[in-house]
């Protein structure tokens, strides 16, 4: 019997959510061509979160698409606990985040997109500010970049 120390359970407590889902169209010489563009967050509630970007002619194909993207592109964060161990800003495009770590009991205090990635990283003790973009791809791309700057 072989024995190993990999620990297999990690990649089935993945869990998923669907951030948007949008209706794309292309002009075409024949007419519209419509698909679908799914934005989507995958993490394991114990430090490794990643995102993806997925677009098909029909909505479950794209979720599939943005799950599988999400999975190749995790990466592992330094939590302090139930929260973050500094402030940390970052900056993607326009979009800008200011995250710092809060006592514990606080919760998550941040919005829509942002909240999601953070729930699904692990962390349970935040308080989060998007400054400038509105755009969640924007705001979720630049939430990572910032977990990416912890040191721990």
């Amino acid at each position: 019997m072989i024995t190993t120390d990999v620990d297999v359970t990690k990649y089935d407590e993945m869990e998923e959510k669907v951030i948007e889902i949008r209706r794309v169209s292309k002009k075409t010489k024949g007419g519209n061509t419509i698909a679908f563009a799914v934005l989507a967050v995958v993490g394991n509630k114990n430090g490794r979160v990643g995102i993806g970007y997925g677009k098909a002619p029909d909505v479950a194909a794209s979720i599939t698409k943005a799950v599988e993207k999400a999975k190749k592109s995790m990466v592992n964060i330094k939590l302090n606990g139930p929260t973050i161990s500094h402030d940390v800003m970052a900056k993607y495009g326009s979009a800008k985040v200011l995250l710092k770590p809060a006592p514990k009991g606080t919760g998550i205090i941040a919005g829509g997109a942002v909240r999601s990635v953070l729930e699904l990283a692990g962390v349970k003790d935040i308080s989060a500010k998007m400054i400038g973009a509105s755009n969640k791809i924007s705001n979720v791309r630049c939430t990572i970049n910032a977990l990416k700057k912890l040191k721990g």
